[in-house]
């Protein structure tokens, strides 16, 4: 008996071992089913949905006692293909890749239509030679929507490594009204001017403008707060975010990163020599100005401007425009932008 029990209890101890190393394995082994089984694009997905949508960030002007800010729907995220020779409807719907007339652009500039493009989420406008000629191939894109104040206009870009200017700006039909909500000119060196160009890519320029058109006369201020420069950033490394607020005739805010860096306001900032006059313009005896009250179409373009490829001094030292060596820099001569935004005060 004794011998019989023995041999029971050692075949029940050999069973309940075996049983507990099967219920061992089974749970170790849930875990890396579990673990096989995750889809990392889930997880990347869920990480796109909680990105923070460019049409509900903060915007960083106040719009007025009692208003609020409301989005308008030909901002843009550039969140669609389209090819620079064939852009399609997402973006002939809000955009012509031309300028606002049939102008082709300043200096050496030639804008194309074949040049601007959309692509991974960014308008892209690049720069090159047009072949056989000293001309700059590149391009202008205008909104099919006119802004008129009160209207707050920001968009996210990352500038050119190049001595062109990169503009994100805004302009009367009648080319005698203008907002700059951003100007530079990024690289660092000039093969051109063989000299440093350091004084630039450390400064964005936010101004405007008011022309008489015939005979041509032109008022910018050139106020050292024009060219803005903090930190020492150097634009072209990275994006940032540029807005100004048009509330009225006579009052800019211009915002960098979504911080206030200047205001304009008032007769004597925007319009000093009477050129919005609505009669006379430029007579100062007599004052009918405007200031900046007409509709204006929104342009992102690149240009070779004449002040810098053909400066008044004729010295190749003071001569900024891009070398064909430096144009082969295909990713540092191509304006990335990630969005614009519009947006109007409303009453609550």
């Amino acid at each position: 008996m004794k011998f019989k029990f023995l041999i029971l209890s050692s075949l029940f101890l050999f069973l309940l071992t075996a049983s507990n190393c099967n219920s061992s394995s089974d749970v170790n082994e849930t875990p890396d089913v579990e673990v096989d089984n995750t889809d990392p694009k889930e997880g990347e997905e869920k990480e796109e949905e909680t990105e923070e949508d460019y049409s509900t960030m903060a915007v960083p002007a106040d719009p007025g006692s009692g208003l609020e800010w409301e989005f308008q729907d030909f901002s843009d995220d550039f969140e669609y293909e389209a090819p620079a020779g064939n852009k399609g409807d997402a973006f002939y719907n809000k955009w012509d890749d031309f300028y606002h007339n049939n102008w082709s652009g300043p200096g050496l500039t030639e804008w194309s239509r074949d040049i601007p493009f959309v692509s991974d989420g960014l308008l892209q406008i690049p720069a090159k030679r047009k072949a056989g000629t000293d001309k700059i191939s590149t391009g202008c894109i205008t909104n099919k929507t006119r802004v008129q104040y009160p209207v707050y206009v920001e968009a996210r870009a990352k500038i050119m490594n190049s001595v062109l200017a990169n503009g994100i700006w805004m302009l009367s039909p009648d080319d005698t009204q203008e907002i700059d909500i951003m100007e530079a000119y990024g690289a660092a060196y000039s093969e051109s001017a063989q000299a440093s160009h350091s004084w630039y890519e450390v400064r964005m320029h936010i101004s405007h403008h008011v022309f008489i058109r015939d005979p041509f006369q032109d008022y910018q201020p050139k106020d050292a707060g024009s060219w803005f420069m903090k930190d020492n950033i150097k634009w072209r490394e990275d994006y940032h975010t540029y807005g100004v607020y048009w509330r009225d005739p006579w009052h800019l805010e211009y915002y960098i990163d979504g911080e206030l860096i200047r205001t304009v306001s008032g007769k004597e900032q925007i319009d000093p020599l009477f050129y919005t006059n609505a009669t006379n313009a430029g007579d100062t005896s007599t004052d009918t100005r405007t200031g900046l009250n007409k509709e204006m179409d929104i342009i992102i373009d690149v240009e070779d401007q004449d002040w810098r490829s053909n400066p008044a001094s004729g010295n190749q030292s003071d001569t900024y425009t891009p070398t064909d060596n430096e144009l082969t820099d295909t990713e540092g001569h191509t304006l990335k932008v990630d969005w614009i935004r519009i947006y109007k005060p409303v009453e609550k």
